[in-house]
């Protein structure tokens, strides 16, 4: 039984109407509707570390949604890699848009750490092994030291903000409104393995 050219008209704006009110819906997230989906935790991708409590969900809700194939992307990595035998480097997951750095390096003493932010990439921290300390703050708040600088895709900043333990049982997430001020010492940990996966912010 064949479709009538009517009938075929329909669906087709049926799934269009579909695809603007999915469209439009990933566009109005608010507080309620963002923690709604982050509890969820389908967006993990089995990844099993919790997201630290201070994410800006709202952010978060919005980039997964306008970027999802890269963001499950990284999520597969962190869920399918061996992070305690990865060797320190560089590992290409998505070309440009997805991409890790592992490091297993001291962390600084609190003076010589800095606070920082990017513009092209948000970035997803996690302890490997060990334990730092890490601080957040409104890029908004913050005074800038040093500006942008889009071959580094970083800026620097006197700040004052939240600090919280990072440990293997968390993961951070950093978009280019918020300060972070990472690889702080932690008594008791003098070297520690993490891994900065970078994906695309989509403006």
């Amino acid at each position: 039984m064949k479709l009538s050219d009517i009938t075929k008209k329909t669906i087709l704006l049926l799934a269009f109407c579909n695809l603007a009110y999915v469209a439009a819906a990933q566009e109005t997230w608010n507080e309620t509707t963002a923690k709604q989906w982050l509890d969820k935790k389908e967006w993990k991708n089995g990844f099993k570390p919790e997201l630290f409590t201070a994410v800006n969900k709202v952010v978060f809700a919005q980039q997964y949604h306008k970027n999802r194939t890269a963001w499950d992307k990284a999520f597969a990595f962190l869920r399918d890699t061996d992070l305690t035998k990865i060797q320190p480097g560089k590992y290409p997951i998505d070309g440009d848009n997805v991409y890790a750095i592992v490091t297993e390096a001291p962390s600084k003493e609190f003076e010589a750490s800095a606070w920082e932010s990017h513009r092209k990439y948000t970035d997803l921290h996690y302890i490997i092994k060990g334990q730092e300390t890490i601080g957040m703050a409104p890029v908004s708040k913050a005074t800038v030291t040093k500006p942008y600088n889009e071959t580094t895709d970083a800026a620097n900043y006197n700040a004052k903000g939240q600090y919280f333990v990072a440990t293997p049982a968390l993961f951070f997430l950093f978009f280019p409104q918020d300060a972070h001020r990472p690889n702080i010492k932690v008594a008791g940990y003098d070297v520690v393995k993490k891994v900065v996966v970078k994906i695309r912010y989509v403006e």
